[in-house]
């Protein structure tokens, strides 16, 4: 072939890929949901687009708009009367599961498989809240955090060997604040934040010692308090001990009465109304995370503070074995109670997604942001009669939320109902597809 003939052919041949590149823009045209994107301030029914390699884990938010050519994508999903969200936010799990029965929530048998029990609650990103310490995270790191889909995070205890069980947790010689922090440092990608978790006694140690870590890593720290006789006040913890950003998880538990023994809660038992210091301590910067666990929320503390519109700033799960066939079940479920106890949906929303994601300064999540991690969950708000129930009694509710599809990096990892089309990709855009032989000229 000359040359004269094999220019016109060249330009040709440019002419039809870059044809075919605009006819298929992005790989993935979310079509009709009412979009809810608390960092953006949208809360209306818009078309969402992501770019990146189709089946891939690279995508990223394209465009958040009014009609979106769906013939622009390789995949269209039809979100119409379904919410589309950023994907949804965990900061408190317990996920290095593993085979020493010994471990507890430690690389034993009380923590579960990440990728199991995320996606088909359109959770892409959990906060793993203390199961390892600085002697045991490269085991997490290595065996959950890099092999998961889901992307995993860590809160490191300040205990060296993690939550393994009462003899560790309690012993104030296993929280070295330096090894702690230097492991948090290491690895600033994984490690978000530092735990204190279930010591049992009215000392400050523990706290103080997480604190110094955190302060050394800089990085939040998330207080679990144990039992004590007399509590340790709350009202220290937050306006003496605390920095703003500091979090306190299981913040609608503890002993629900005026006793003074036990774990202190933000409810007075009496008046049914939240502390002053509480809401002096939220306005201040101190974080409320909901984290309702097997036995970690009560209803006579969240139904008086939501009424009084004293709102989480996250809402969590505290998911593990013992947890996830109670009350609690999954984030789903937790955002639905919330709403039944009078919530709003977009609070809500936002307790799950851009919140979190704040407190554990990862601000590229948690939002649609054009540019953003591809990200996404896509609800159903159902209408119906439903229960949910803590240890402390039981609430109706008129809506349910329900996971409909889930992506995550730009690639759909879940959906209940198939809302994709073509549900499966062509060979040539999976992602463990051999390359595709390019054309000869």
């Amino acid at each position: 072939m000359s040359v004269r003939t094999f220019l016109p052919f060249l330009l040709l041949l440019m002419l039809v890929q870059q044809a075919r590149s605009q006819e298929k823009k992005y790989s993935i045209v979310i079509k009709g949901g009412h979009v809810i994107d608390p960092k953006n301030n949208i809360d209306t029914v818009m078309d969402v687009a992501i770019e990146g390699t189709p089946g891939g884990t690279d995508g990223k938010i394209a465009l958040v708009a009014k009609n979106i050519d769906k013939n622009l994508a390789v995949q269209v999903v039809d979100a119409k009367g379904l919410y589309v969200t950023p994907g949804i936010i965990d900061i408190h799990v317990h996920y290095f599961w593993g085979t020493d029965l010994k471990g507890t929530y430690r690389n034993g048998p009380n923590a579960l498989p990440a990728d199991g029990f995320t996606f088909r609650s359109g959770v892409t990103t959990v906060v793993d809240a203390g199961s390892s310490g600085w002697k045991t995270f490269e085991t997490f790191k290595k065996q959950t955090i890099d092999l998961s889909k889901t992307r995993v995070l860590a809160m490191l205890n300040i205990v060296g060997e993690g939550m393994a069980g009462s003899k560790f947790e309690n012993s104030v010689e296993e929280m070295d604040a330096a090894k702690t922090a230097e492991m948090a440092k290491k690895y600033p990608d994984d490690i978000v934040g530092i735990k204190l978790a279930h010591f049992s006694g009215h000392d400050w140690t523990p706290t103080d010692r997480a604190l110094e870590a955190g302060k050394l890593a800089n990085i939040p720290i998330m207080v679990d308090f144990g039992s004590a006789n007399p509590v340790l006040s709350l009202e220290e913890l937050y306006l003496k001990k605390f920095r703003i950003g500091d979090i306190y998880t299981h913040c609608f538990g503890g002993n629900s009465n005026n006793s003074g023994k036990g774990r202190e809660s933000i409810v007075d038992a009496v008046a049914k109304k939240v502390k002053p210091y509480v809401i002096e301590a939220q306005k201040k910067g101190v974080i409320f995370d909901v984290g309702f666990g097997g036995a970690s929320f009560l209803l006579a503390q969240g139904q008086p503070a939501i009424k009084q519109g004293f709102y989480p700033n996250s809402i969590s799960t505290d998911q593990h074995t013992s947890s996830m066939n109670g009350p609690m079940k999954d984030m789903n479920n937790i955002m639905s109670l919330f709403i039944a106890m009078g919530m709003d949906l977009k609070s809500v929303i936002a307790a799950s997604t851009w919140n979190p994601a704040k407190e554990i300064k990862k601000e590229e999540l948690g939002n649609l942001s054009v540019g953003s991690p591809a990200d996404v969950a896509v609800l159903n708000l159902r209408d119906g009669k439903f229960g949910f129930y803590a240890r402390d009694g039981k609430i109706e509710g008129k809506k349910r939320l329900e996971t409909e599809l889930t992506i995550k990096g730009g690639s759909i990892v879940y959906t209940l109902n198939a809302l994709v089309d073509p549900i499966n990709l062509p060979p040539r855009t999976r992602p463990d597809a051999a390359p595709a032989t390019p054309a000869r000229p």
